[in-house]
């Protein structure tokens, strides 16, 4: 899974990409930074020491961080263009400078919008240059097909529309789904706020169920990252100040995203597996290793809450919790599973 960060020039987005992966900033690093962040998982150590585990392995997501854009619009389509194979866009927006939010967040919009346009129309004069030639019916009609699509796509994006799958036929759908529309995305509006800031609720308003808002005081947040837990409580109380959970910002990413993990454990190693929601077991299998999708027989599963709340694997069966499913089980958030695989 890969997340974007993207923000105008000086919001604090480097900042937060810093916080995010557990990094001490660095001034001197610029341009397209690319680093992998653990998704905390609190049950892995009680598995671990249930089982004696020699080994916890946590699942990790990307982030992705680009140049600042610039607010005269200049050069941003080709900074967007980084995010293109992102599969979730976080925009911050900083308030400690003034900045109106909902002004900054309809900016963001309309750049979207503007690189997904050029897009689009590189795509139309490619195609109209292709149909000149003299090609097979059957990709002159494909062609045809595509070209009804973007064109379609892009006069959406002329009214203010953003790309929708709903808006497309399964075939438009498979001919552009490869251009990775960036108004496509899922996103949410991170507002970057004043070190003193202490009422994170008056930003609920700009929330909406499709673009979630939270606020965070990005810099604060970061200097607290470099203190003792001791020193950062003693902090925070003598300031009268709220602090932000950053591994409650990351398990909310991975849940905007439609993300979830699913866990294995062993006296090797315990772990955890990054995978869609409402992905199948054969899906998980193949998460592990390719070979077990593809020679799947069955999976054994049991809820880890149930392991931890009965204390071993002999319990969780004498209780009948735990169960052997085919290959299209819906796989549960915190699933823990073992699968059964061919040669």
């Amino acid at each position: 899974m890969k997340i974007g960060l993207v923000g105008y020039q000086g919001c604090g987005k480097t900042t937060l990409f810093d916080w995010l992966i557990g990094r001490a900033p660095d001034p001197s690093r610029g341009g397209v930074q690319s680093a992998m962040a653990s998704i905390p998982e609190p049950r892995l150590i009680s598995l671990a020491n249930l089982y004696h585990a020699k080994k916890i392995v946590y699942a990790l997501m990307e982030i992705v961080d680009i140049p600042g854009l610039a607010r005269d619009s200049v050069g941003n389509a080709a900074r967007l263009g980084h995010l293109r194979e992102a599969d979730f866009l976080v925009c911050v927006v900083p308030t400690f400078d003034g900045r109106d939010v909902q002004k900054e967040m309809d900016g963001f919009l309309q750049e979207m919008i503007f690189a997904d346009m050029e897009i689009a129309e590189n795509r139309i004069t490619r195609i109209g240059e292709q149909k000149k030639k003299h090609l097979p019916r059957e990709e002159q009609e494909k062609l045809s097909i595509e070209l009804g699509a973007i064109e379609k796509i892009k006069a959406g994006l002329e009214s203010g529309n953003l790309v929708s799958v709903d808006d497309l036929t399964e075939d438009e759908y498979k001919l552009t789904r490869s251009f990775r529309f960036l108004t496509e995305k899922h996103r949410m509006i991170l507002v970057n706020t004043a070190d003193d800031e202490t009422d994170f609720a008056q930003y609920e308003k700009f929330s909406t169920p499709e673009v979630p808002v939270i606020a965070v005081s990005v810099g604060l947040e970061s200097e607290l990252a470099k203190m003792s837990p001791q020193e950062r409580q003693q902090f925070l109380d003598e300031m009268g100040l709220v602090s932000t959970d950053r591994d409650g910002i990351i398990r909310k990413l991975l849940d905007l995203s439609g993300q979830m993990v699913f866990l294995t454990a062993g006296e090797k190693e315990v772990r955890s597996w990054l995978m869609t929601k409402n992905g199948t077991a054969v899906e998980a299998a193949g998460c592990i290793h390719s070979d077990f999708a593809k020679n799947f027989i069955r999976v054994e599963v049991m809820s880890c809450d149930d392991l931890l709340r009965l204390g071993s694997e002999r319990e969780v069966k004498a209780a009948g919790l735990n169960h052997r499913e085919s290959k299209d089980y819906i796989i549960q958030d915190g699933d823990i599973i073992e699968v059964l695989a061919g040669k």
